[in-house]
């Protein structure tokens, strides 16, 4: 079979690991690299040589060869680069977030179903050994019910011009958590400050209400002089802490909790006994996420399937950012969704 050729559009921070991918990717070929940036596309030539560099998107979206475009450019590019991309009939990666607007998202989701297209986010995580490990927990009942959530995400950061540091860092940890639960929350509130002489936010906080007792929160953050990464799942069995920066154990999962009973004499009364059990890391394989999300990409287009991370789950984060945004400038007000 003819390998599918793929355009990668900005080799800024993030396309240069989308090119190496596409070019490592069994049935796709690495074909063409868009920059503005003439500095930029003589690197990608010299690290790249046999793909085509150009500053021409036009000439991109004309060539007939070209099956998809990845576009990794700054976010406030990303609805319109990708509205064209579709109305030429290119299926579609986008990196994270997939647009600045929900009415935006909706608009790439409708037209990429219209065509028969495949948009595709690059919610990356979702690919990772470790959530691909927690989504099982999940889906098995190991962790029986979800309790709550308490996500960190902060490090002294590279601050954005265009989004602020919910938009930049909060789609990581959302889309994981979206993937494990596969719903909207009911509500959530969000309160943000600025320390920058700006107006957008670098600390922020987000509170989401999933229903059923279940609570998530998330603490965005540029402004830290230590990096954490690192999500707990709390349930009514297990629980489990996802430690991104640890090299080997990066899932534990913890037989610790407490047992709720009642006293018959005393029917009100509930009687609160705690649980002590072991802790285990399962066993993980050492995979590169976005090797897996570029196969997944490109198994997707020649299937006619739906990738994991679909435009639709690009959408229903876009809703979350959109709520939250408001949420600060509403001054933490709820936000039903």
């Amino acid at each position: 079979m003819n390998p599918i050729e793929i355009a990668v559009v900005g080799y800024g921070y993030w396309g240069p690991n989308l090119v190496r991918n596409f070019h490592e990717t069994e049935g796709a070929r690495m074909a063409v690299c868009c920059d503005l940036d003439p500095q930029r596309l003589a690197r990608a030539h010299r690290r790249f040589p046999g793909v085509e560099c150009t500053s021409d998107y036009d000439a991109v979206l004309r060539n007939p060869a070209i099956a998809a475009v990845a576009i990794a450019t700054p976010v406030s590019a990303h609805f319109a680069m990708a509205r064209r991309a579709l109305e030429a009939g290119k299926h579609v990666l986008v990196e994270k977030p997939l647009t600045m607007r929900v009415d935006h998202a909706e608009e790439l989701v409708a037209l990429a179903e219209q065509k028969g297209l495949v948009l595709m986010v690059d919610h990356v995580f979702l690919y990772s050994p470790a959530v691909r490990k927690m989504k099982e927990l999940v889906e098995t009942g190991h962790l029986g019910r979800l309790f709550f959530i308490d996500s960190v995400r902060i490090n002294l950061g590279l601050f954005q011009h265009d989004v602020n540091v919910v938009w930049d860092l909060a789609p990581h940890d959302l889309s994981i958590v979206d993937h494990l639960i596969g719903r909207l929350p009911k509500s959530l509130s969000a309160f943000g400050a600025t320390h920058a002489g700006s107006d957008i936010e670098d600390v922020a906080y987000l509170n989401l209400d999933y229903g059923d007792g279940l609570i998530a929160n998330f603490h965005v953050n540029w402004l830290s002089p230590v990096k954490v990464r690192h999500i707990i799942v709390g349930g009514s069995k297990q629980s489990l802490i996802y430690n991104d920066l640890e090299t080997s154990e990066k899932v534990k999962v913890y037989n610790r909790g407490i047992d709720v009973g009642a006293d018959s004499d005393k029917k009100h009364q509930l009687l609160i006994s705690y649980r002590a059990g072991d802790v285990w890391s399962p066993n993980l394989p050492q995979e590169e996420p976005l090797n897996r999300l570029a196969a997944d990409f490109v198994r997707c287009i020649r299937e006619g399937s739906r990738p994991l991370a679909d435009g639709s789950s690009g959408l229903r984060i876009v809703r979350i950012l959109d709520a939250a945004q408001r949420s600060i400038k509403a001054q933490g007000g709820r936000i039903v969704l």
